[in-house]
């Protein structure tokens, strides 16, 4: 007598192996896909900080063109600065830490300092003033900043060093060296080192008025 055919279908162990097929390649296309969403993510924060950095640099370099020099026939600054100027303030310093500038602003004259607090780059700009005695206030108080302090804006997170070099004497010497200091203050350069979202240095240079 012939054996019984076997009935139709799978074995378990059949079953069983293509469960585990089909677990392999479920969690090999969730990985490519988690990948593409990384990656995308990666790109978007990238995008994101350069369009900021650009931003923010735009600013600086607004800034530092409406330098006030009282020794212009207009009043306005859009020729090269100088660390000293014949004004109740220097037109331009820089401590290290802070770059300090006097520019010309609606309804008179302000103080404007870009300042690194660790992870964080800001900027704070005094009311505009008037008189050289208001001017002179604000100088001061620009040197006893906390960054918490009304208009005071954060710029830029993720940043942890800053190295500020003026452009006078025909170089680039760092703004606190008295090296070519008799000259005008012709370009600003700022080297801005960033831990996040990015590692990496950036360097801006900016020049101030027409040059020679």
């Amino acid at each position: 007598m012939r054996g019984r055919a076997r009935a139709g279908g799978f074995t378990l162990v059949e079953v069983l192996v293509a469960l585990l097929v089909m677990s392999v390649m479920a969690g090999l296309a969730w990985r490519g896909i988690d990948g593409l969403a990384r990656a995308r993510e990666a790109t978007q924060a990238n995008l994101e900080t350069t369009e900021r950095i650009n931003t923010v640099v735009a600013q600086l370099e607004a800034d530092l063109q409406a330098l006030y020099d009282p020794d212009a026939s207009a009043g306005t600054a859009g020729s090269a600065g100088s660390s000293g100027g014949g004004g109740p303030v220097p037109a331009l310093s820089c401590d290290g830490s802070t770059l300090r500038l006097t520019r010309v602003a609606e309804g008179g004259v302000q103080m404007v300092a870009w300042q690194l607090r660790s992870p964080l780059w800001l900027r704070w700009a005094s009311p505009a003033v008037q008189r050289a005695g208001e001017l002179q206030e604000q100088w001061l108080r620009s040197q006893q900043l906390l960054g918490n302090e009304t208009g005071q804006l954060r710029l830029l997170e993720g940043a942890t060093g800053m190295q500020i070099y003026f452009f006078r004497g025909n170089a680039w010497t760092n703004c606190q060296s008295s090296a070519g200091t008799a000259g005008q203050i012709r370009g600003v350069r700022v080297v801005l080192t960033l831990t996040q979202p990015r590692e990496g240095t950036i360097t801006r240079s900016i020049a101030l008025g027409a040059q020679p």
